[in-house]
């Protein structure tokens, strides 16, 4: 289950997106929940740092783009708040029960059979989408907001912690999306500018007739390819839909780019640095 035999492989490459139901198995799913709920339980977020997230540019440049909290959250367990919906940054750094599945060993078998020589965790989250209030994420690529030189190194890893289902909240992609480079960058601004980030380029409308949807069952894992163009929709049901997910990147031969809101703890950092992100750097593999 974990290596991906050359139908997935193929079907990845060709759509940008791939369901690996069952990936994760119900005792690491309710492992995650019963942590999440015992961080959430003890979380302390001031009322003037609880920041909105968003994929909406004008939303996202109004919420966000003014505070440090936002702009310095890459390597920090922060707490972001996005129309009812609220997640965490970091875990797969500060947290070892988060930190066991990223870097598990079925995880590292699949970042083998991708074809990645040196995979680094760029960036971990735990999203809530609430019932009735989840809100809606708009159509956007992973790559816009972490952008790399060439593209195609970035791989989101989303695990549905929960059904994901067209009531609640499911994926939607445009399958293919992915081979068309990126329509926009979110990039930080000159330091003391407010808003403290702006956009190169705009998001395209979308055909809403070429996203299909992709319900999952708990346990599931979809691999996301940083181009891809995706979505989801308003939770509007009874049932709350919890995801973990991650992007790895693929070190060798890329560049980070250093208008990325968020700092890339590359392996020649400082030593203090990689001691304080335990296995956060690299994936082995």
């Amino acid at each position: 289950m974990a290596c991906l035999s050359h139908l997935q492989l193929q079907k990845f490459q060709e759509d940008g997106f791939l369901v690996l139901e069952g990936f994760f198995s119900a005792d690491e799913c309710t492992a995650m929940q019963q942590r999440i709920g015992e961080i959430v339980a003890g979380m302390d977020v001031p009322p003037h740092l609880r920041t909105e997230f968003s994929t909406q540019e004008e939303e996202q440049l109004r919420a966000q783009g003014s505070t440090d909290y936002f702009l310095s959250s890459g390597d920090k367990v922060r707490f972001f708040f996005e129309k009812g919906v609220f997640d965490e940054r970091a875990l797969h750094a500060h947290d070892a029960v988060f930190r066991r599945v990223t870097h598990s060993p079925k995880v590292q078998a699949l970042a083998r059979s991708l074809g990645l020589q040196r995979p680094v965790v760029v960036q971990s989250m735990y999203i809530f989408k609430q019932p009735h209030i989840g809100g809606e994420v708009s159509p956007h690529q992973d790559a816009s907001f972490l952008y790399t030189e060439p593209l195609g190194r970035v791989l989101g890893m989303w695990i549905a912690l929960e059904d994901a289902t067209l009531e609640n909240g499911c994926l939607w992609f445009i399958p293919g999306s992915h081979t068309s480079g990126v329509s926009r960058r979110m990039v930080r601004a000159p330091a003391g500018s407010v808003p403290g980030t702006s956009f190169l380029g705009s998001e395209p409308v979308r055909d809403n007739s070429l996203f299909v949807p992709t319900p999952v069952q708990r346990g599931a894992l979809v691999l996301i390819h940083g181009e891809v163009v995706h979505k989801s929709e308003c939770n509007l049901s009874d049932c709350s839909r919890h995801v973990y997910t991650f992007h790895l990147m693929e070190a060798s031969g890329t560049i980070w780019s250093p208008e990325n809101c968020g700092p890339l703890p590359l392996p020649q950092a400082p030593a203090n640095t990689r001691a304080a992100l335990p296995r956060a750097v690299h994936l082995e593999v």
